[in-house]
């Protein structure tokens, strides 16, 4: 293969290895970093180490997944001293992204594939997962990679990778909500807007499960709710007396967060807050609010 070749087959592979990682730490600053140490070490190896790797691919692949392994196994103890609730980093619409910013492909979140294995609800439940269980059930479920090849990441054997992603999977069926169709979904979130416009909270209620929580992120760093709210006229309430619809100059946006309707607030021309919703048929049975304004980078 010459050099230029190489080269191309290198940088194709960082569109695949940045979804893997994001899946894999729900953050995007830090699957950039991970696929980032990957290419490091990569071309860290003497060129004759390089050109004897059978598949460069498969190869970065490996270190990738063993990047995001050592970074989820320090991220339990960091989360640990998070001021608050932590929330993966949201994801705004590709085209929102490039409009924004005027141009495809300049940022990482351009090489984020938005389908149902990065919505809220599917990696909030990812973090309750093991390391082991996460990076296992991500590889072969959603990526299909056969679990020899995971077993070959995970320095486990195929049969125990197995049940690795069978313990993920029952995970994933029993905390998973179920939405119902996405024009469904779209007209719910609209009216939730509406009615948190008019601070109606009976209408806020009646769109809400009465057992519906409500998780706010502000990393310490802005005002935020410090515990999850349960209840539909405890979050009801709360987003109308508290919310900040009053401030002047903030609206209320309806934009695709993580590939779902979601709601963005603005303070002027700043992201101040997204808001990704879990539905079950068509009332909302959970809100994650993220506020800390290191996650709103790829916002603002």
């Amino acid at each position: 293969m010459t050099t230029d070749s190489a080269l191309s087959v290198l940088t194709g592979e960082r569109t695949r290895l940045t979804n893997l990682a994001y899946r894999f730490l729900g953050s995007l600053s830090e699957a950039e970093d991970a696929v980032q140490e990957a290419y490091t070490r990569w071309y860290a190896m003497p060129r004759e180490k390089q050109d004897a790797v059978e598949s460069p691919g498969a190869w970065l692949t490996t270190v990738a997944s063993r990047v995001c392994l050592d970074v989820l196994g320090s991220a339990r103890a960091r989360r640990e001293s998070y001021v608050g609730q932590w929330v993966p980093e949201p994801l705004p619409d590709r085209t929102e992204w490039t409009g924004a910013h005027g141009g495809a492909g300049t940022d990482p979140a351009d090489r984020i594939t938005l389908d149902e294995s990065v919505d809220m609800a599917f990696l909030v439940v990812l973090e309750a997962m093991t390391p082991a269980e996460r990076v296992a059930f991500v590889l072969h479920d959603v990526f299909r990679y056969p679990f020899a090849d995971v077993a070959g990441i995970l320095g486990r054997t195929p049969a125990a990778c197995r049940q690795l992603a069978a313990s993920a999977r029952r995970r994933i069926g029993t905390a998973r909500p179920h939405p119902g169709p996405a024009a469904g979904r779209t007209r719910v979130i609209r009216d939730f807007k509406r009615a948190w416009e008019a601070k109606d909270v009976p209408a806020l209620v009646g769109l809400l499960d009465p057992d519906a929580t409500m998780v706010a992120d502000g990393g310490g760093l802005v005002s935020a709710v410090r515990h999850p709210l349960v209840g539909a006229d405890r979050i009801a309430r709360y987003l109308t007396d508290t919310g900040g619809r009053s401030t002047p100059g903030l609206t209320l946006l309806e934009r695709s967060v993580n590939g779902r309707p979601g709601l963005v607030a603005r303070f002027g021309t700043t992201t101040v807050s997204v808001a990704a919703f879990g539905l079950t048929g068509d009332r909302i049975t959970r809100i994650w609010a993220v506020r800390n304004p290191e996650k709103l980078r790829i916002w603002n």
